[in-house]
């Protein structure tokens, strides 16, 4: 009997900017013996894909996670909407908070080894805002967990190409570019960021193994990303 070694990645969220990003480097990562890719409905990863795709209802997560090795596995968490997108702030709560738990507690049960997720920017349960105030209800609720190893990622305006035309985000990214050179100091972190460099960081993070909580702003995400992706 053949002995597969190599680690298990678990991604959710694998469609969306940077998910899709994720799974392509993980595709060709050496460290990974599986990517398994949680998604609502099949995708067709192309003829020479290694990626295994798990089709699940996301409002019975935890159920459907028992039959996916977790135990031992990194887990990233792309999963995001918006208000607009999802019809409500009841419907984004749903994708942006309950779904990231969910994924959270079943991998904190299986023994997950590192949890990476992406969160945002001015996350902050305390917050005004209701979009930055979901994301840190989110972490609050994740650190809540005793996962071995948790890192929550906080990047900028994202660069890159999505699937959905977003023209508030497109704006930004514009003005921000023409701006970045003004952005030193501790304003890096405001800078915009490419959507791999986020990938590129978590990855690399994950591979680093360190356990307990740990927050990346969007500069340090950026150092830790170095060169090009």
């Amino acid at each position: 009997m053949t002995m597969v070694t190599g680690k298990i990645a678990v991604v959710a969220g694998a469609t969306g900017l940077i998910g899709s990003e994720l799974v392509r480097m993980l595709e060709s990562d050496p460290a990974y013996a599986r990517v398994i890719v949680l998604v609502r409905r099949k995708v067709d990863w192309g003829v020479q894909s290694r990626v295994e795709t798990v089709v699940v209802d996301f409002d019975r997560l935890e159920e459907a996670l028992e039959a996916v090795p977790v135990g031992g596995a990194h887990v990233f968490c792309a999963l995001g909407t918006t208000i607009r997108k999802a019809g409500s702030q009841e419907a984004f709560r749903q994708v942006d908070y309950a779904y990231p738990l969910a994924l959270g507690r079943a991998a904190a049960k299986a023994g997950a080894e590192q949890f990476l997720i992406v969160s945002a920017m001015g996350a902050n349960a305390e917050s005004g805002i209701f979009y930055n105030r979901v994301k840190g209800e989110v972490e609050e609720g994740l650190r809540q967990l005793g996962l071995r190893g948790l890192h929550l990622f906080r990047p900028s305006l994202l660069l890159g190409e999505r699937q959905e035309f977003r023209l508030g985000e497109r704006i930004g990214a514009v003005v921000s570019r023409g701006l970045a050179f003004l952005l030193v100091g501790g304003w890096r972190k405001y800078r915009p960021i490419a959507a791999a460099k986020v990938a590129k960081a978590m990855l690399q993070t994950a591979a680093a193994g360190r356990e307990g909580d740990f927050v990346y702003e969007s500069d340090v995400i950026e150092q830790t990303a170095g060169g090009s992706v």
